[in-house]
């Protein structure tokens, strides 16, 4: 065999070779398909609480002991201690949400549970009661909320205290705190 003949027989085999090849990568491309998706994120305001009016229960004396309870609409009742007309008016507290339209949230309470006064160092418990409408609630406590079409929402805070009958006139204080995070 010529050297001639046996290069054009080494040449189309590996020109063959170099087809099919060619063939089997580009067949490969043909069977691909393509989709596409759209990335987005949306930023809305941070959720953020302040504090409108704060928990009074007002004066009242010990009598023989018991409860005053403020209700979620400020009204005040009492199971044993004398309310008094005079000083401060009694009010629940109230604080103000506000976030992004429509959006739930979560509600935690902590803070004391006791009320102190300085002086005699003595204590009264203290029971939470709150709502998202001050309707007057005499118990329970609000977990969960919807802020509205505006993205505002308020929270009302009452409460219950347990007075004793030898308690110590002053004078008593404590601090609730309502933290919000969104669901």
């Amino acid at each position: 065999m010529s050297s001639s003949a046996f290069i054009r027989k080494n040449f189309r085999r590996t020109a063959l070779a170099s087809v099919v090849a060619l063939g089997a990568f580009g067949a490969s491309n043909s069977f691909a398909a393509d989709a596409t998706a759209t990335a987005t994120g949306t930023v809305i305001e941070p959720i953020a609480i302040t504090n409108a009016g704060n928990l009074n229960f007002g004066q009242f004396a010990r009598g023989d002991g018991g409860s005053v309870t403020v209700a979620t609409d400020g009204t005040r009742s009492t199971t044993g201690p004398i309310l008094s007309t005079t000083g401060d008016t009694p009010a629940a507290a109230q604080f103000d949400v506000t976030g992004a339209a429509d959006a739930t949230y979560s509600i935690a309470w902590s803070g004391d549970t006791l009320l102190t006064d300085s002086v005699s160092t003595e204590t009264m418990a203290l029971e939470k009661i709150s709502d998202l409408t001050a309707g007057g609630a005499t118990t329970g406590e609000v977990a969960v909320g919807v802020l509205g079409t505006g993205g505002t929402q308020s929270i009302y805070l009452g409460g219950t205290l347990t007075v004793a009958a030898l308690q110590a006139a002053g004078t008593y204080t404590g601090s609730v705190t309502a933290t919000v995070e969104y669901n």
